[in-house]
């Protein structure tokens, strides 16, 4: 979910948000999405004023809708962090880092291989240093694996 990326804060703002926008909106007939057959309306409304001018009537719709679609996305179709293995390695193809270039980060070559091959945990140094070098969020590496 959202929360667990960004924390509860930004939630709270968004939710505060889309409040005051539906206070605001006078004659909207934008609701909170509750069913998969509401969200599909919404997206096909979404896509009607997606080019909508800003600071008119449709532009304010547009937000509150966009806030609402992702908000139901959110919480029907929430994606977990991935396997933190798995996106070290995602993240080294991405970089064309080699085992060479991670043993620089966080040890000898063959500490790499045991991390990589899940015959060593990742320590809290590593997970530090991983996330330095190669940017993978803490959230995404403390993940159990």
């Amino acid at each position: 979910m959202i929360s667990d990326w960004y924390g509860s804060d930004l939630l709270e703002l968004t939710l505060n948000t889309t409040k005051l926008m539906l206070q605001q909106s006078d004659n909207m007939q934008t609701k909170v999405i509750k069913t998969e057959k509401q969200y599909l309306e919404a997206l096909a409304r979404l896509e009607d004023i997606f080019d909508s001018k800003k600071n008119s009537k449709n532009a304010d719709e547009l937000e509150l809708l966009s806030f609402l679609i992702e908000k139901y996305e959110n919480e029907q179709y929430a994606i977990d962090f991935p396997d933190p293995i798995e996106a070290i390695k995602f993240r080294m193809e991405q970089l064309g880092y080699k085992q060479k270039d991670l043993a620089q980060a966080i040890g000898l070559k063959s500490r790499v291989s045991e991390i990589l091959n899940r015959k060593r945990k990742l320590t809290i140094d590593m997970i530090r240093k991983l996330n330095a070098t190669l940017g993978i969020p803490t959230d995404v590496l403390i993940k159990e694996y």
